[in-house]
């Protein structure tokens, strides 16, 4: 692999924009690319994840999707990482060569959560299928067990990761499980590999065990200040760091005591985007209606 800018601070995890008859709408994404950049101050976004409902599209809608991100971020954006996984291994290779193909900054693969790998052999052999398709893109491992119900802990999986997989970068770690991510720091600094913490609520005590950033869904839109919580702690002015973080965390709290229908009118972001001049919804997919499912969680 070239050389490369390090993947740290905030990542977007990117909602995926829908026309009302529930088509994908692309030429929103350079708008969006632009909000990111000049309105939330956010430069990586992390494409066809949970937030961007990528294992609810088909296979040409996600390649679409990441097409449109790496054109429209081309000078703009400084990593597009491209979420490539999937429950079948031929379709997630073949989004990996999909994504080497068309330039992505790195990809990401989920566990498999149907048939689940049962220890960190079957895992690491099935990530190192995949990766292997597309050879000079950094890999990060999208860890979110609440979803997958994959309990392999992280610090168990990294040991000799290299050796196996070359392109392993770093790790998407949307857990509360702060011990194995302050294990998986320690044990790997002399490494330099990237850690991002997936869980915004409690984005500040993953920094304070070291991750290097965060990827997550209210980026979108707090992302401004998210930013300044950031640079709060890295002063350090702790006290002014938890007021931002107890912000978002008041704000989230509002949107879950909505239920269902507030979080998929969130996930929207109707609202949010009228503020911003434009007027387009984003519709979800079928599964994350109110009356769909049990729960509805974010990840």
């Amino acid at each position: 692999m070239t050389s490369r800018k390090k993947l740290q601070g905030l990542v977007a995890a990117t909602i995926t924009p829908m026309t009302p008859d529930g088509q994908i709408n692309l030429p929103v994404i350079r708008q969006y690319v632009d909000y990111l950049v000049n309105k939330q101050t956010v430069k990586n976004v992390f494409v066809n994840g949970t937030t961007g409902e990528g294992l609810s599209l088909s296979i040409q809608e996600r390649k679409q999707l990441a097409e449109e991100w790496v054109c429209q971020g081309k000078d703009k954006l400084d990593h597009v990482i491209i979420h490539v996984g999937a429950l079948s291994l031929p379709e997630s290779q073949e989004l990996a060569r999909h994504a080497a193909a068309i330039g992505a900054g790195g990809i990401a693969v989920i566990a498999p959560f149907f048939f689940k790998p049962t220890n960190k052999d079957e895992l690491v052999s099935l990530l190192q299928k995949v990766t292997c398709e597309a050879p000079d893109v950094p890999f990060y491992y999208y860890h979110i067990p609440p979803l997958t119900g994959v309990k392999i802990r992280v610090e168990e999986l990294l040991e000799g990761i290299k050796e196996r997989i070359p392109t392993f970068q770093g790790v998407k770690f949307s857990d509360t499980d702060l011990l194995d991510l302050a294990q998986c720091i320690h044990k790997n600094e002399a490494q330099q590999l990237e850690f991002l913490y997936g869980v915004d609520e409690q984005l500040l005590g993953a920094l304070a065990v070291g991750a290097n950033g965060a990827v997550g869904s209210t980026y979108n839109y707090l992302g401004r200040q998210t930013n300044l919580m950031l640079e709060a702690f890295a002063k350090p002015d702790l006290a002014l760091a938890r007021k931002y973080q107890f912000l978002t965390g008041e704000f989230l709290n509002f949107v879950i005591k909505l239920g269902p229908s507030g979080r998929v009118q969130l996930r929207g972001h109707g609202q949010l985007h009228q503020q911003e001049g434009r007027a387009e919804q984003r519709c979800p997919r079928l599964h994350q209606l109110p009356g769909a499912g049990e729960r509805d969680e974010e990840g």
